[in-house]
């Protein structure tokens, strides 16, 4: 009985040890579980960070196009408003000389 006791022992002992190898990987699997999740956590937030940043200077730089477009189309309709009244001067000063060629073409006849 008493080596049965012993034996019985020996095999808790070894059990013992291949569970307290077990745990110890364990431990240190969610160590290093932790780290991962760590560094994924502070990844995430670098990409949050990196996505608010670019939305900022996206929406900046369409705000900044929209108001060139804004003065282009006012800088177009200023220099079609311009175009328009020097043709306008243009053609009073063409109907003029077509009534003073026909005036002269008149006293000729």
């Amino acid at each position: 009985m008493a080596e049965d006791l012993e034996s019985r022992v020996a095999a808790l002992e070894d059990r013992l040890r291949a569970l307290d190898e077990r745990v110890r990987a364990s431990e240190r699997d969610a160590a290093a579980a932790r780290v991962l999740a760590g560094g994924a956590d502070r990844d995430v937030s670098e990409i949050r960070t990196d996505i608010r940043d670019l939305r900022q200077a996206t929406t900046s730089s369409f705000n900044a196009m929209r108001e060139d477009l804004h003065d282009l189309h006012s800088n177009a309709d200023d220099s079609m408003a311009a175009l328009r009244g020097k043709l306008d001067a243009l053609s009073a000063g063409q109907e003029q000389i077509t009534s003073l060629l026909t005036r002269l073409i008149e006293r000729e006849d």
